[in-house]
């Protein structure tokens, strides 16, 4: 069955649970939702169908009625959480299905039972669908919910304490309404101490939980300032540390780097953790963890990364931390070229990097872009010092190739989420590149391996993309998020970097000019200067700079499609103005009224008071009577009263803006009901004609089939007997199905542990190949160490050689000095010049006997060498008899194991 028509089954059985509930209805419904959940359609809700968002909105609204029956609500959440798989379509159910208040009425309703599997099912979802979220405050059941989170974390129940800890952490962070009703509240002190006592806890998790908590409430007040005090801030930054390399899981490192991006949003925090003496070392083990191949763990610690060159202070240390280790084995690994990135990327976190930017696969987009956000932090760091290091060189050598492997492999027919992530990957590969460019020997790097083709080509593949996707032709919705605008960006890096390189790369000025001279060029151009970003524009106006003078730049065109993207801007703006225009002439509720000014503009009712309050500190002098700190206390209780009402006025009308989408959603389903109510009134009035002509038809027939109907009579009695005959039968048949059902039953159970010893055999039969491979490598070396060994043989004999020759030329030179002597008694001159002569051949013997001395010292270090490979070929030996052993228990398992296949089988 495919997706859609379990979506239309399932459609059918919840408007028939709808109108009448009963046990088979419910039934049937609960068997519809667990087929679907089989079906895995985690992107279910993304696809923008009509079919499936009625079905997901049936099944809210059955799941937040009281009167459903507990398993089938549960059934419903099952399948939810498969829906809440990403970012997306979390957003989705949370903002147009209002499931944040389902599942809270949900826990609501069983508030009493807080152990029921139901209830943990929906604090676990309600984690997943709040993480890095904001709920809104003036949401149905949210104040019930933390009333049931904060009395539920205080009852010291770990099974319901733990999921309460992460929810609550997910509500509090970055909600300052959520934060301010639980500050109001009576018992908040007994709760600061429950969460206090919580981080000498035995769980890592519960720890990470109740300390995100404590930073989310606590972090500007005078609890906070206990907590995170200059005396103990080190010992939390290594306990956090800590629960990030050697955390429970991927949720405890999750909320654990979201605890330290938090605090390091602080600047006192960021100003503490500068001075911290262990920062290098723990950096270096949080950089270990990039060489798990879990797309998930590392994302979180390349937002850490992130979120740590942010601080000015640790940058430095960051780069000296990924860089400078990695300095001794990069020259290794660039000699190896290809083998050395995976012999070293266990120890160098800079090739961890590289490792996550090389092919990224599914799932590993946003690793990616995290690392080339990354690397382009702290290569702008190592670059902008006077003296660029040898290791970074070294570094960018390997670097590059990788990085241009990334701007290949673009289809300008694929789907539009991949164009996308393809042309954000583009955008930030080129940031890259052009932060490398900054300085000359690292340019020259660059400029070795660019090739002005790979830039035509890119530039062209994303300008066809940008065209199809022009926002005049196609607008849509998020200007700044639209397919076009994300092409555009990727075109302006990518020229800009053309620009940068066309007097050091060959043909790439040629190719630059043409680019600017394309007609295609006038999108991105428009764009980018109509950008309400101040680096597009500067780009923007660079390159228009450098394309006024040409001939062929087509001027006015861009002229028109600047002054359309002005046009479309200014109807947005418009609309936008006439939306909040609504917005506030809705009426406020009853009750909260403010009396004196309108509260439409606080913030000019607080800068009025600031300023009066400032004048009347003017004239302190002159008003002697009047004490001064009263009326401060007034004016400091007037600006907060104003502060909150005006944050209370935001929450309504985000709540407003709310209700307003959901309105267009409803609006949108209605019309696409009508239309499906319109066809199908259609084909009923053709089905109607045709039944009218059939009823005439059967009209005539009618006549005869009253008289066969007397004859059936007597047939019918005749069936009666036949039938209770058919029944005894059917009895019987239920029997024979009961025994049936047992006997399948047993035979499944059989066919099961069929599968698992076949697994196990499969398992066998790899691990034997990998042995079998591996004798082959050790044969390799073996042979390869014979070899060498042989060599070295040939090498020695060679030397014995040599140091004989040498031998027999000391002895024919003594007897040839003995022969000058006996002359030189009878010339005096003859003497002197053979004396020198004797000199110089006695320096010359002297050199022969230190040769002499160095062979001999070689032709032992070789027989060493040569027992060394001996007793490592013994080694080798050892384990290939091992090896061929197990092989052989391999064997002899798997031929038994096939023999009790076979007799489970008969």
């Amino acid at each position: 069955m495919d997706v859609t028509t379990c979506l239309k089954s399932l459609l059918l059985a919840i408007h028939q649970y709808r109108d009448n509930r009963t046990a088979h209805n419910a039934a049937q419904l609960q068997k519809q939702v667990e087929e679907l959940s089989g079906m895995r359609c985690v992107r279910l809700l993304t696809s923008g169908q009509v079919l499936p968002s009625e079905c997901v909105c049936g099944l809210v609204e059955l799941a937040g009625d009281p009167n459903t029956s507990p398993t089938l609500t549960g059934t419903i959440i099952s399948l939810l959480a498969q829906l809440v798989c990403d970012d997306e379509s979390r957003d989705v159910l949370q903002s147009s299905y209002n499931l944040t208040s389902t599942l809270a009425s949900i826990i609501h309703c069983h508030s009493a039972t807080p152990r029921e599997p139901l209830v943990l099912q929906c604090l676990k979802v309600l984690q997943r669908l709040t993480y890095n979220g904001r709920i809104f405050h003036c949401s149905n059941y949210i104040h019930e919910l933390i009333d049931f989170l904060m009395s539920n974390i205080q009852s010291h129940n770990d099974d319901i304490t733990m999921p309460c800890l992460g929810l609550m952490a997910n509500l509090v962070r970055y909600n300052l309404s959520v934060q301010t009703h639980i500050k109001a509240l009576s018992n908040v002190k007994v709760f600061y101490r429950t969460l206090i006592n919580f981080l000498a806890h035995n769980s890592l998790t519960v720890v990470v939980f109740a300390l995100s908590i404590l930073a989310s409430l606590t972090l500007n007040e005078d609890v906070g300032e206990k907590l995170f005090h200059a005396k103990n801030i080190h010992q939390t930054f290594q306990l956090i540390f800590n629960i990030i390399v050697n955390g429970d899981g991927t949720l405890t490192r999750k909320y654990s780097v979201d605890l330290l991006v938090d605090l390091l949003k602080n600047p006192k925090m960021a100003d503490y953790l500068t001075r911290y003496e262990h920062f290098s070392a723990c950096v270096s083990q949080v950089l270990g963890l990039l060489h798990v191949k879990d797309p998930d763990s590392a994302a979180k610690v390349l937002e850490l990364l992130l979120a740590l060159c942010g601080v000015s202070g640790l940058r430095s240390l960051l780069c000296e931390v990924v860089f400078r280790p990695a300095a001794p084995r990069l020259r290794a690994a660039s000699r190896r070229q290809g083998a050395g990135l995976d012999a070293g990327q266990k120890t160098q976190p800079g090739l961890a990097l590289i490792q996550w930017l090389s092919s990224p696969a599914e799932g590993e987009e946003l690793c990616c872009l995290q690392a080339l956000q990354l690397l382009t932090e702290l290569l702008e760091e190592a670059l902008g010092s006077q003296v660029v290091s040898v290791c970074v060189l070294g570094f960018v050598e390997l670097l590059v190739p990788v990085v241009l492997d990334l701007l290949q492999g673009l289809d300008p027919a694929a789907p539009d989420s991949q164009l996308r992530t393809h042309c954000i990957r583009t955008t930030h590969t080129t940031s890259l590149l052009l932060v490398l460019c900054s300085e000359d020997s690292v340019c020259r790097v660059v400029c070795r391996q660019m090739s002005s083709q790979l830039c035509l080509s890119q530039v062209e593949l994303l300008l066809s993309c940008c065209h199809n996707n022009d926002p005049l032709t196609c607008p849509l919705t998020g200007h700044d998020s639209s397919l076009s605008q994300v092409c555009s960006e990727a075109v302006l890096k990518a020229v800009e970097l053309m620009s940068k390189l066309r007097q050091q790369v060959k043909d790439m000025e040629t190719s630059f000019y043409r680019i600017l001279q394309d007609q295609r060029m006038v999108t991105p151009l428009s764009l980018a200067l109509t950008s309400s970003h101040r680096e597009h524009v500067q780009t923007g106006l660079r390159l228009l700079l450098e394309a006024t003078p040409l001939p062929d730049f087509p001027s006015l065109v861009l002229g028109e499609s600047i002054a359309a993207n002005n046009a479309y801007r200014q109807r947005e703006a418009e609309l936008s103005v006439k939306r909040v225009a609504v917005q506030q002439d809705v009426p406020a509720p009853m009750g909260k009224s403010l009396s004196g000014p309108s509260p439409s503009s606080p913030s000019h009712s607080i800068h009025s008071l600031i300023e009066k309050l400032q004048n009347g500190m003017e004239l302190q002098d002159q008003m002697k009577d009047v004490r001064v700190s009263e009326i401060m206390d007034v004016y400091e209780q007037k600006i907060s009263s104003l502060a909150s009402k005006e944050g209370r006025l935001q929450d309504l009308l985000e709540a407003k803006a709310l209700a307003l989408s959901q309105a267009d959603r409803l609006i949108t389903q209605y019309r696409c009901q009508r239309a499906q109510a319109e066809a199908e009134a259609r084909k009923l009035a053709s089905m109607l004609k045709e039944a009218e002509q059939r009823r005439e038809e059967l009209q005539a027939e009618l006549g005869s089939q009253v008289l066969e109907a007397e004859r059936a009579k007597g047939d019918i009695e005749e069936l009666l007997q036949h039938n209770a005959r058919l029944q005894a039968d059917s009895q019987e048949h239920q029997s024979l199905k009961g025994s049936y059902n047992q006997l399948l039953n047993r035979f499944n159970e059989s066919e099961r542990l069929l599968k698992e010893l076949q697994a196990a055999h499969i398992s066998l039969t790899k691990q034997m190949d990998t042995l079998r491979k591996t004798q082959d490598t050790l044969r390799l070396q073996h042979d390869k160490a014979l070899c060498e060994l042989k060599e070295r043989e040939e090498q020695m004999k060679s030397f014995q050689s040599e140091l004989q020759q040498r031998n027999s030329d000391i002895t024919g030179l003594r007897g040839e000095l003995r022969g000058q002597e006996e002359r030189g008694r009878a010339k005096e001159k003859e003497r002197e010049e053979l004396e020198e002569t004797v000199d110089i051949l006695r320096k010359e013997l002297n050199k022969t006997e230190l040769a002499r001395k160095d062979a001999s010292i070689r032709a032992s270090s070789l027989e060493l060498q040569k027992a060394q490979v001996e007793a490592k070929l013994q080694k080798k030996e050892d384990e290939l008899n091992k090896h061929s052993s197990m092989i052989a228990m391999i064997h002899s398992l798997s031929s038994g194991k096939q023999k009790s296949d076979v007799n489970l089988s008969l």
